[in-house]
C-alpha cells in the first residue's frame, strides 16, 4: 500500500482524505475514469442545510467532494475561531447518508503550508466591503482566499454554495469569471426551518426563548419586498426594518434592499416595476450574542 492510500481510510461509501497528495490522487482517477466532480466546501458542523447541499452536487455530478476546514483567516479580531463549533463525527455521517464520495478535512498547514503570516492573500473590490463586509473588516478576504485555493486543490467542474450567504457566493461568483477558473458555480435555495427561519450552525446558539424569536428575521425580510412592490421608497423600506428589528429584540447591522447582481450599490427612491423582478432583501441582526443573517429574492417572496 502506497503512503497516499495509507494516509486516507476507508468508513464505508465516504473516504476522508487530509493531505493534498491523497486528494489528487483520487480526484485525477475519477477524472480519467471520465467523472463528472462536484465540490461542497464548508467549515463543518454540518447541519440539513449542508446535506442538502451535497444531494444537490450528488444530483449534477458522479462524484461528490466536500471539504472541511475551520478557516482561521476570515474570522476577525473579536471573532472567537476557537469557539467554532467542531463535530467530526456527526459530519461523518451525515456527509455519508447524503451521498458524499470524499471528505477533504486538512489541516491548517496544508492550507497554508507558508504559515498564516506569510499567507497570499485574495481581495474582491467592492464586494467585500459593503454590507457584512462594512460589520466584518477581512471577512471576505479570508472567505475568496481560501475557497480560491480549494477550487485549485479540488479542481471541480461544479461547485455548490447556499443562496444563504447570498453576500459571499455573488463574490465567489465575481472571483470565478474575473480569474476565468474553469468551475461551474452552482447556487441551491436556503434550507429553512418550519418556521422560515434559515438553517444554519449560529442557530444552535440560541436560547430557548430565543429561538422562535429568530424567526422574525425572515419575515422582516418579506415585508420589505411587499413594501418594495407597493412603491415604497427604498430608503424609508430600509429604515421601518432596521425600527421594527430593534423593537423585536435584535440588534441589526443591516436592512437592506439591494439588486442581486449588484449587491454593492444602494438603491434610491422607488423601485421601477420592470427592475423589481431582481430585487433582494437582505438582513444581519445579532440576538443577544448571536449573529444572524438572511435574505429572500423577489421571486421566492
Amino acid at each position: 500500500m502506497n503512503a497516499a492510500v495509507s494516509e486516507s481510510f476507508q468508513q464505508d461509501a465516504l473516504e476522508i482524505v487530509g493531505t493534498l497528495a491523497s486528494l489528487r490522487e483520487r480526484v485525477v482517477a475519477w477524472r480519467v475514469a471520465g467523472e463528472r466532480i462536484a465540490f461542497v466546501p464548508t467549515m463543518g458542523n454540518l447541519h440539513a442545510g449542508h446535506f442538502a447541499l451535497v444531494t444537490r452536487a450528488k444530483a449534477r455530478a458522479d462524484r461528490v467532494v466536500a471539504s472541511i476546514f475551520v478557516n482561521p483567516t476570515q474570522f476577525g479580531p473579536n471573532e472567537d475561531f476557537a469557539r467554532y463549533p467542531r463535530t467530526p463525527a456527526a459530519d461523518e455521517a451525515g456527509l455519508q447518508a447524503a451521498g458524499c464520495d470524499l471528505l477533504f478535512r486538512p489541516d491548517v498547514d496544508v492550507m497554508y503550508p507558508f504559515g498564516l503570516e506569510r499567507v497570499v492573500r485574495v481581495a474582491v473590490p467592492g464586494l467585500s466591503s459593503v454590507l457584512c463586509g462594512a460589520h466584518r473588516p477581512g471577512h471576505f478576504d479570508g472567505v475568496a482566499t481560501v475557497v480560491l485555493r480549494l477550487l485549485n486543490m479540488v479542481r471541480p467542474d461544479l461547485a455548490v454554495f447556499g443562496r444563504k450567504d447570498l453576500q459571499q457566493l455573488q463574490l465567489i461568483r465575481y472571483l470565478v469569471a474575473d480569474l476565468a477558473l474553469p468551475v461551474e458555480i452552482d447556487d441551491a435555495p436556503t434550507s429553512r426551518e418550519a418556521d422560515g427561519l434559515a438553517m444554519s450552525s449560529r442557530n444552535q446558539f440560541l436560547t430557548a426563548a430565543q429561538r422562535p424569536m429568530a424567526a422574525r428575521i425572515h419575515q422582516c425580510l418579506g415585508e420589505m419586498l411587499k413594501a418594495a412592490s407597493d412603491g415604497t421608497v427604498a430608503q424609508a423600506i430600509e429604515a421601518a426594518a432596521m425600527v421594527g428589528l430593534r423593537d423585536a429584540g435584535f440588534d441589526p447591522d443591516y436592512a437592506a434592499l439591494r439588486f442581486e447582481d449588484r449587491l454593492d450599490e444602494s438603491l434610491w427612491g422607488p423601485l421601477p416595476v420592470d427592475q423589481q423582478p431582481r430585487l433582494v432583501a437582505l438582513i444581519a441582526a445579532r440576538l443577544g450574542t448571536t449573529r444572524l443573517i438572511d435574505n429572500l429574492a423577489w421571486a421566492n417572496r
